[in-house]
């Protein structure tokens, strides 16, 4: 049964959990190598979405902006686009330029590809630096799905439209990363397809990018790491794709029509039936069996299982997320006999019509504390923006998605796998065990002594 899913019905956003499409577009391109983001708006357009990216890595970002001020913005902008991927093709060499609409520049009436073709005939020097652009305003949608469509304009952009070429690299297989996949989660995605004996081709790649290590370089303007654009361009001879999030149906979709390699879609790689499905599909591509280590680290989440179901089972749970995260996480809850009692998601998605859900609010952070009082929660599950709400219920907070600005090392957090899938199971029964409200001793009408006499018996 589909669920029930309840509009916005407020004017404004009360304590807003959306990150906009623009950051979610922007961090695609983070995982590109050699890129350099160009969000088309106001300076603080960009500096917002610069603290929310160093504030969640801890590590220095690389965006650009237009520049957009009060005059371009009323008379026109296309100048404005124009200057700026100059300017960056002259002083920092990119091999790829995400040029990304904001809310202003849509609202502004901007066309992108107009601009890009301007610059193109007025600089055909720097007709070596591949320019992607994406609409993705601010205005609608969410951090996911901005994500999702800057990874579909990389793919219709920067692979080849050949059919003729799929499996001429059969050890080869493209997974397709959503926003919600960590560095962590990448690793795991690599290491698990690799212990088949094939070769991963993370479109984008965050965990050489941004998983937080150390350059030997002092400084670079562009990123570091990531997949590069020829690595990008070979995915058309790979012998099949993983698409790793519902989010990505869209890039996954557009890939299949230009390179003619079969695809298989997952959603998170969170809960024992989800790594089931993930390494059989890759058993059944190599034809090789399941590694043992996977086949043990299966029995430990089986055991894992078993130890915290008392604690899981009926436990009331709150979440607010974006759709993959929210599928995944109350796919797993449920899984364990919790129950969601409140859900909340930034922008609505076609793949929630499958969630196991009875009711799903598009809201905000709010919805979420209401939701979660009117429910009895014992337990919330979101970002860090989500902490005041926790508070003022008087329950914990399990920090899942973006951002998570008071947490060290929560960026690079690994959620996908067996033993990651134990792992979360093991904080949710901690975190509802060291909050565990006691029922208090009854005390009888009937008793002869006062309360505080009672002490004198305790000798």
């Amino acid at each position: 049964m589909a669920p029930q899913i309840i509009n916005r019905n407020k004017a404004l956003a009360v304590s807003p959990l959306k990150a906009s499409q623009t950051m979610g577009a922007a961090l695609a391109f983070l995982g590109l190598a050699r890129s350099m983001p160009l969000l088309h708006g106001s300076q603080g357009c960009t500096a917002f979405a610069k603290v929310f990216f160093v504030r969640h890595f801890r590590e220095p970002v690389p965006l650009q902006t237009t520049a957009m001020d009060q005059v371009s913005s009323v008379m026109g902008a296309d100048e404005n686009v124009v200057e700026a991927l100059r300017t960056i093709c002259d002083k920092q060499h990119p091999a790829v330029i995400g040029l990304l609409s904001t809310a202003l520049a849509e609202t502004q009436g901007c066309d992108l590809h107009s601009a890009v073709h301007q610059f193109r005939r007025e600089y055909p020097e720097y007709g070596d630096v591949a320019v992607v652009s994406v609409n993705s305003p601010d205005f609608s949608g969410c951090f996911e799905s901005g994500f999702a469509a800057a990874l579909k304009a990389m793919i219709e952009a920067l692979v080849p439209e050949r059919r003729d070429q799929v499996g001429l690299r059969p050890r080869q297989v493209n997974v397709l990363c959503s926003a919600s996949l960590t560095p962590g989660d990448l690793e795991f995605v690599a290491e698990s397809i690799e212990s088949f004996g094939l070769r991963p081709l993370l479109i984008p790649d965050l965990s050489g990018s941004l998983d937080g290590h150390l350059d030997e370089a002092a400084f670079n303007p562009l990123t570091t790491g990531g997949l590069t654009l020829d690595e990008l361009a070979s995915a058309g001879q790979s012998a099949a794709t993983l698409v790793v999030g519902q989010s990505l149906a869209a890039a996954a979709d557009a890939l299949a029509a230009r390179s003619g390699v079969p695809d298989r879609r997952f959603g998170l790689l969170l809960g024992l039936e989800a790594v089931d499905a993930w390494l059989m599909a890759l058993s059944e591509i190599s034809g090789n069996p399941v590694p043992e280590r996977w086949q043990r680290q299966r029995r430990q989440l089986q055991d894992a299982m078993l130890d915290t179901h008392f604690m899981l089972g009926d436990a009331r749970l709150g979440i607010a997320a974006d759709p993959d995260l929210l599928l995944g996480f109350s796919t797993l809850a449920r899984g364990m006999g919790a129950q969601l009692v409140a859900a909340v998601v930034p922008a609505r998605a076609p793949a929630l019509a499958d969630a196991p859900l009875a009711r799903i609010q598009v809201g905000d952070l709010d919805d979420l504390e209401q939701a979660a009082r009117d429910g009895g929660a014992q337990l919330l599950l979101g970002n860090s923006h989500a902490l005041a709400s926790a508070d003022r219920l008087g329950i914990p907070l399990l920090r899942v998605g973006f951002p998570q600005y008071d947490l060290l090392g929560g960026f690079q957090r690994c959620w996908s796998g067996y033993r990651a899938s134990a792992q979360a199971l093991f904080d949710l029964a901690n975190l509802l065990t060291e909050h565990h409200q006691g029922i208090a001793p009854y005390r009888s009408i009937y008793a002869q002594k006062p309360a505080s006499d009672h002490s004198q018996w305790s000798h």
